[in-house]
């Protein structure tokens, strides 16, 4: 039930019903599209309801859209099936609804076209937006409205069975039991050590090691790449930019700044209104002033009185200007403050201020020193963007005229360079690349000798190779791989060497005799833990898995259990009592969510029990599988 409760409210629910959504787009919106042509055969019909090819064609390519695939790669005959059933699903609810009278409002389709994102801007519904997002997804404005109508109405009939369960107190108290439940155990760890170091490794075994296991020891095949490289970076530095270019691009831009001071500011609005004249507001901000001159806080008189609610709650802050961002009389205003001072009452268009200074800094044009060497960068972008692009076109030709990289090395005056050797995996930097991969092992460039085509590794970096060098795949001798071999062994040696103690420890504990004097001789001791839970922190994760999985200890006795972790080593757990749950034991957010899975499990058991009743119930003939369902 615990796993169930936990696979189940991953979200099952909302996928049921997004599948239905899914397969309902498919059912209207296709069918809007294509019910001028001549109709096929039906592929299916439900209670009399006819489902069309086209209706199929459609729900197995959403259906391959949800799962990133091609139709190439997957059984055809199977996606039918599926698609098929996902729409027979959505008729059947579909019938089901409207035999239930169930509607949805005209109001409500409205609300939730306009508040829906994909037809919005900046928050805002676009009507233009709508329909173009509408007609891209093939409807109309009516059978848009009409898809919407029937999307919200299958998850009506949804809702009215996830949304209906409820659990009592007595079924959360038994599953407490269960999920808050609680272990006292103890054990031993008997790592991988140094016991077998007394035990020599012989040749003839590292020999028929080597000999049992050569696949292990097979070297992929590998090239070795002469390669050209053409880089951006290299060409920059070919380009000179005299100081003289430099400096007068700097006054330039000095000349076009125009020094400016940001200030930032606080303010305390009273909005003029039906409710609020002008000189009330006036008299209400003098008021404010005065409050605060007697030493009253500004982020809390803004908080109490501020019409601008929204900057109210962070202490009035309406952030910074260049001088043009506020009105005209609060940039007035602020121009004369000192920091932190309060202006006296400031008349504009959206009422009457309080404004208060909170930062003032002048901007101040940088150095030539400090912007020298982005202006060389800049000037020489274009430059470098032309010349880059005039080299790699020749770089592609070259590549393809030329038998060998000499040409074309010395056409461009570039420097042949060579790889370390690499496989189809890939090795380091550049021949990471997979496209450059993929090249080197082409039967062109490979086999025939060829340049490889121009390899663009990124917007600034391109090259041209050729294969140097090709080695086979291989058995690495013995004598590469002896050492591994020997670790190999070495440590076979110690996990037999661990399991053996571990079983005579086990023996001694059962046998209730001489556990002691065998836990010193190796210097190994016990492990309490009290209470540990399932998400225990304190204790390794493959240990705990393994307590949780011991059956219950008879009373008086306890329960035992080995188990070798993925580094080796070797535990003995002994299991002394298990703690039932309880809720008072769990935190509100762990209860509620505990609550929340097992009301959506049993949602989704009576939703799945309703559907299964009206497939069972229903007329159902489908011409994809040549029988009735």
């Amino acid at each position: 039930m615990l796993q169930d409760i936990r696979d189940n409210s991953q979200g099952v629910i909302a996928k049921i019903i997004i599948g239905l959504i899914v397969a309902m787009f498919s059912l209207f919106g296709v069918q809007s599209i294509i019910g001028g042509f001549t109709s096929l055969p039906p592929v299916a019909e439900v209670n009399g309801e006819e489902i069309s090819e086209a209706q199929l064609q459609a729900s197995v390519q959403t259906l391959l859209n949800s799962l990133g695939a091609s139709a190439d790669s997957l059984d055809q005959s199977l996606l039918e099936q599926v698609a098929l059933g996902q729409i027979i699903e959505e008729v059947i609810l579909r019938q089901s609804a409207q035999n239930a009278s169930m509607s949805i409002s005209s109001d409500r389709i409205d609300r939730s076209i306009i508040d829906s994102p994909q037809f919005q801007i900046n928050g805002v519904f676009d009507p233009d937006l709508a329909i173009r997002t509408m007609a891209s997804q093939g409807f109309s404005a009516a059978t848009y409205r009409d898809s919407l109508k029937q999307q919200m109405l299958l998850s009506q009939v949804a809702s009215a069975y996830t949304s209906s369960s409820f659990v009592i107190d007595t079924e959360l108290s038994r599953m407490a039991e269960l999920s808050a439940q609680s272990r006292d155990f103890r054990y031993v760890s008997i790592p991988l050590g140094v016991r077998t170091l007394d035990t020599a490794i012989s040749d003839a075994e590292i020999e028929s090691y080597y000999a049992a296991h050569q696949v292990d020891f097979t070297q992929d095949e590998t090239v070795v790449a002469r390669y050209v490289l053409l880089d951006k970076d290299v060409i920059a530095e070919e380009i000179e930019v005299d100081e003289s270019e430099l400096r007068s691009q700097y006054e330039e831009e000095r000349a076009a700044f125009e020094g400016s001071a940001e200030k930032r500011a606080s303010h305390i609005l009273f909005e003029v209104g039906a409710n609020l004249s002008e000189e009330a507001a006036v008299q209400l901000a003098n008021a404010s002033l005065q409050r605060l001159q007697a030493g009253e806080d500004f982020a809390a008189l803004a908080l109490e009185l501020s019409s601008d609610t929204g900057s109210a709650q962070d202490g009035g802050d309406i952030g910074y200007t260049d001088g043009s961002a506020f009105p005209e009389a609060v940039e007035v205003a602020l121009e004369a403050l000192a920091l932190n001072e309060v202006s006296t009452p400031v008349v504009s268009e959206f009422g009457v201020h309080l404004v208060k200074l909170t930062e003032d800094s002048e901007v101040v044009f940088q150095s030539f020193e400090e912007v020298s060497e982005r202006i060389e960068r800049e000037l020489k972008s274009a430059q470098v963007e032309l010349i880059y692009a005039e080299r790699l076109e020749n770089l592609s030709n070259l590549a393809f005229e030329s038998g060998n990289l000499e040409a074309v090395a010395e056409e461009l005056n570039l420097v042949i360079l060579q790889s370390e050797a690499f496989g189809r995996a890939g090795g380091n930097g550049v021949f990471s690349n997979p496209s450059l991969i993929s090249q080197a092992f082409s039967e062109e460039v490979l086999l025939d000798g060829n340049n490889s085509e121009v390899i663009e590794l990124s917007s600034s970096r391109a090259l041209v190779l050729n294969v140097l060098e090709f080695n086979e795949a291989s058995i690495l001798p013995l004598d590469e791989v002896e050492p591994e071999i020997a670790v190999l062994l070495r440590t076979e040696m110690e996990r037999e060497a661990v399991q053996a103690l571990g079983d005579e420890i086990l023996t001694a504990l059962e046998a209730n005799a001489g556990l002691d004097q065998l836990l010193a001789d190796n210097a190994l001791e016990w492990l309490t833990i009290e209470a540990a839970n399932r998400g225990a922190a304190n204790v390794n994760r493959e240990i705990l898995t393994q307590v949780f999985a011991m059956p219950e200890p008879v009373t008086g006795d306890s329960e035992h259990a080995t188990v070798s972790l993925a580094n080796g080593t070797f535990v003995l757990i002994e299991l002394n009592k298990i703690n039932p749950g309880t809720l008072d034991s769990m935190a509100e957010a762990e209860r509620e969510g505990m609550t929340n899975a097992i009301i959506a499990d049993l949602g989704n058991s009576d939703f799945q029990a309703f559907m299964s009743n009206l497939q069972q119930n229903a007329d159902i003939e489908s011409r994809v599988t040549e029988e009735a369902f």
